[in-house]
């Protein structure tokens, strides 16, 4: 079977970074896999993307060593099987709360004995290889959503369940939950919650991954976050493009809001 070489790159002690698909395109995925991300993420919660255009952008993401993962609209198995099944070799699971949807979200990602998830393979043994089978809960990584207080509050007990690869803390959602403007950076008991799960996921030797950006990346890594969103491929455009008719223009490019 395919190597997941984030989860590699993990074992290693290394960060893997990212880049965040919004645009329901399998073109515009494949420009940003040839970049050289190590992971890419289609976006199927607030992005535009449906299943079937997230199918061709997996195929696209297929043509490079960066990994496809996904994230689902929900903590629901049906969905997270599909994409399994597609060819997702990650998936981030959105709002994952307690306990019991973190054992939920494990479950749908895994197959028996340690989970439930339905066999029935598709496009992913063309990609992962034949033996997907008898490889796949080593290779896929299940990512739960650290994005509220409610979340915060049970970390500890969330990152004990096994097979938790990674949790990835949604900062705007995190922000809102403690009363603050979503924002991809804050202060106060935001920064507090970065750091507490920074280190709670270095205490049970799990993944602690962020949606960031370039300039906020040495600032997580230094804080012990090994998977890094640093751009999408709409923050590129859209700033490339600002760019370029600021300057035949003669004025500053417009700012754009904050991501997730």
């Amino acid at each position: 079977m395919r190597t997941n070489l984030v989860k590699q790159k993990w074992a290693r002690g290394e960060i893997a970074y990212g880049a965040w698909l919004t645009v329901p395109s399998a073109y515009s995925a494949e420009v940003i896999a040839h970049a050289g991300f190590d992971w890419a993420c289609v976006d199927m919660q607030h992005g535009h993307i449906d299943y079937q255009v997230a199918v061709t952008m997996l195929l696209a993401l297929g043509t490079t060593d960066t990994m496809p993962f996904v994230r689902v609209p929900w903590n629901e198995p049906g969905i997270i099987g599909k994409v399994l099944d597609a060819g997702a070799m990650g998936v981030i699971i959105p709002m994952t709360n307690t306990v019991e949807q973190t054992r939920a979200a494990v479950a749908a990602c895994l197959y028996p004995p340690l989970g439930t998830r339905s066999y029935g393979p598709g496009r992913v043994t063309l990609y992962a290889g034949a033996d997907y089978f008898e490889h796949a809960n080593e290779q896929v990584a299940v990512i739960p959503m650290i994005e509220t207080k409610e979340a915060l509050a049970v970390i500890d007990e969330i990152l004990s369940v096994p097979r938790v690869d990674a949790v990835y803390f949604g900062p705007s959602d995190m922000s809102v939950s403690l009363g603050m403007p979503p924002r991809i950076e804050n202060d106060g008991p935001w920064e507090e919650a970065r750091l507490r799960i920074a280190r709670a996921c270095h205490d049970h030797g799990v993944i602690a991954g962020v949606h960031a950006n370039a300039g906020l990346a040495a600032k997580h890594a230094a804080a012990g976050y090994r998977m890094i969103m640093i751009t999408s491929e709409v923050g590129v455009m859209a700033a490339a493009a600002a760019r370029d008719i600021a300057s035949v223009r003669g004025i500053a490019p417009a700012a754009r809001p904050q991501g997730e």
